[in-house]
């Protein structure tokens, strides 16, 4: 699914370079659960960035399903983010004034999916996350972990093939962290690829493979 190859990140500064990512070279197959660990400042999320193709790098190569990133067009990879990915946020990024049920359809009304599907997929995940007697509140009345699993629903509502999450649960309680981090289990054992940064090691155990990234560099 993906493949990155000598990738570097740095910010130009007059004649200094200051170095974010440098000389990473990873493989992620469909149906991995890998999860991204490393110190503040280490890269993470800018190598979480990268692969969801928010940032691009200095230098490298970035091949996915076969396609080259590092060679495409904006408008091309605005269009494999939205029918392969989907994204879930440490701070939720809800859009306060819609309600549940209007955030988790969002993306597929972009995707222009006819209304009565529409309304069958989101009574779908409603019931699923057990969020139908709340589907008509605004984000702002709704806990922590609900904003959560909301954020959830509206990233796969468009069944993507890969889910990335940058501290899904660090906002979180244990408890409701442990309720997102099941949750991610299950769409895992549905097929859905799934990376993950976070800096709690017990959430880190659920992914099939770590990776460690320190000063830039990944470590395994």
């Amino acid at each position: 699914m993906i493949k990155l190859k000598n990738i570097a990140r740095y910010h130009q500064n007059g004649a200094q370079k200051s170095w974010v990512l440098r000389d990473v070279s990873l493989e992620i197959n469909s149906g991995e659960f890998v999860t991204i660990m490393g110190p503040s400042g280490a890269g993470k999320s800018t190598l979480l960035n990268i692969i969801v193709m928010l940032d691009r790098p200095n230098s490298g190569e970035f091949t996915f399903f076969d396609e080259p990133v590092h060679q495409l067009r904006e408008r091309r990879l605005s269009e494999l983010h939205k029918i392969y990915m989907g994204f879930v946020f440490q701070a939720y990024y809800l859009i306060d004034e819609l309600t549940v049920y209007e955030n988790i359809e969002t993306p597929i009304i972009y995707r222009k999916v006819k209304k009565a599907e529409r309304q069958s997929i989101v009574a779908e995940l409603l019931d699923r996350f057990n969020m139908v007697a709340k589907k008509d509140l605004f984000p702002q009345q709704l806990s922590g972990g609900q904003q959560q699993l909301v954020g959830i629903a509206r990233a796969i509502v468009a069944k993507p093939k890969l889910l990335l999450a940058d501290e899904p649960t660090g906002n979180l309680h244990s408890s409701q962290g442990e309720i997102i981090m099941d949750l991610f289990k299950q769409l895992h054992q549905e097929g859905i690829t799934i990376i993950q940064v976070t800096h709690n090691e017990k959430y880190a155990q659920y992914g099939s493979r770590i990776l460690e990234i320190e000063d830039g560099f990944i470590r395994n």
